[in-house]
């Protein structure tokens, strides 16, 4: 796509040589003034380049070209064009988030070199951008009621800014449903930081959180911005926040008061835009009558209640999950077999783990088995088959190796559900081969009863 670049000056003959000038790098367009430059910026033509004089009658500016540039297209870079004798106003222009500033007498060499520069770094974020939806995390895995109700919840508070509190069990999927709550947002091009409340030390999380200045207590060498910052203009996601203690929930408290911070160390408030997203697998209420969690920190945080049911009572999602896990998990790009008897074993089994647990079993599963086809003795006691982990049927009566190879077969073609074409492709042979393996044990028995 060629960039399209935008020419502020009230000179004409400035104009005429800037374009000249950049010509080669894209499309040129002119704008005698802030008028004239705010309506190219609110057109549908893109805007990747934007060259203002910071000096133009009327008051009309190269700070208020600037401002308008990053009102209608906030990735776009901005060079502005300053006499040799104001270079402290193309600096402030620089603070305000300028690109980068040129002087006139203009240098052409400068002048090409910055622009291209500009260019490219709006092609960096833009590329950034595209790279960042394209590993979004997958969606929540299931369709049972319980989970259904938390998509339309999810779906409902994406479009808000207001805090959310997710509860349920160890292991439900908290990040995951928080993660999924951040990419729906307004806010899915900023950052999603996560935070493991019950793995700080109170000692340690303030600083982790708000960040601290130089000399702030032993230990800090330098300057450091906590994660409130790092996650400006996106999600906070405050994991195990129970586990938090009584200096950290005042200081949370007016944090979402007043949407300002205080580094360890300074006294000056620091502004932050960020969504927070709280979870917990405690009774905060509970919390509150023991006197160990904040009252008005809880209905800060519990605007909007996301509830996380236990996998045990959603067993119909667990097919699902373990058919996820399996294609997420498998080694050398092949997808994995999970039989139908052990799905119905995994669906059985209660899940004091929940989720994650179920990730770690197929994943350990998958990690132990060769072949790629799981089966009820790839799973640990009391999940799968413990008599048949150290070898099953097709070893307890020492058969030939042909008769051996009849029985592989024929355990993979039961386990795809009678699928001749992919047991065939799972055991990396064509149907003709495929055959042979069903009927070498066979013939090889008849072979040795012949009279």
């Amino acid at each position: 796509m060629t960039p399209h670049i935008l020419v502020v000056d009230d000179d004409p003959h400035a104009r005429g040589l800037l374009r000249r000038l950049l010509a080669p790098l894209g499309e040129v367009t002119e704008a005698a003034g802030v008028a004239q430059a705010e309506e190219a910026l609110r057109g549908s033509q893109r805007v990747d380049l934007v060259l203002t004089d910071m000096a133009m009658p009327d008051a009309q500016d190269g700070m208020r070209v600037l401002k308008a540039t990053q009102d209608a297209s906030p990735d776009t870079a901005v060079v502005v064009i300053t006499a040799f004798s104001n270079v402290e106003g193309a600096l402030d222009a620089i603070q305000q988030g300028a690109f980068d500033y040129l002087s006139k007498p203009f240098d052409v060499d400068a002048i090409v070199r910055v622009a291209r520069r500009g260019l490219e770094q709006k092609r960096l974020v833009e590329e950034n951008r595209n790279l960042r939806s394209q590993v979004k995390q997958p969606e929540l895995v299931g369709r049972s009621a319980g989970l259904l109700e938390v998509y339309k919840q999810v779906a409902r508070a994406a479009s808000t800014n207001v805090p959310v509190l997710i509860t349920g069990e160890t292991g439900t999927g908290k990040e995951q449903v928080a993660r999924s709550l951040h990419q729906r947002s307004l806010r899915s091009a900023g950052p999603f930081v996560p935070v493991d409340c019950g793995a700080i030390s109170e000692s340690l999380m303030e600083s982790e959180l708000f960040g601290h200045a130089k000399g702030a207590f032993t230990g800090a060498a330098g300057f450091r911005r906590g994660l409130f910052e790092e996650a400006n203009g996106g999600t906070l996601f405050l994991d195990e926040i129970g586990d938090v203690g009584p200096k950290i929930q005042s200081q949370l408290l007016r944090t979402l008061q007043e949407g300002t911070i205080r580094r360890v160390g300074e006294s000056t408030a620091v502004r932050v835009d960020v969504r927070i997203v709280a979870a917990t697998n405690k009774e905060l209420p509970q919390l509150v009558k023991e006197g160990r969690f904040r009252e008005d920190l809880l209905y800060r945080l519990d605007v909007v209640h996301l509830h996380l049911p236990p996998l045990r009572d959603r067993r119909g999602d667990i097919p699902a999950l373990v058919e996820h896990f399996a294609a997420l998990h498998a080694r050398g790009g092949a997808r994995p077999v999970v039989t139908e008897e052990a799905k119905a074993r995994l669906q059985a089994y209660d899940w004091p783990g929940n989720v994650r647990q179920l990730e770690n079993v197929v994943a350990r599963a998958l990690a132990l088995n060769v072949i790629g086809i799981l089966g009820p003795q790839d799973f640990p006691a009391p999940i799968g088959d413990a008599e048949a982990a150290d070898g099953g049927v097709l070893f307890e009566d020492m058969p030939s190796l042909a008769e051996l190879s009849r029985r592989y077969a024929a355990h993979v073609l039961q386990a795809v559900g009678g699928n001749k074409s992919e047991a065939a492709r799972l055991l990396e042979v064509d149907r003709k081969t495929f055959y042979k393996l069903l009927e070498a044990g066979t013939s090889e028995e008849l072979k040795e009863n012949a009279p």
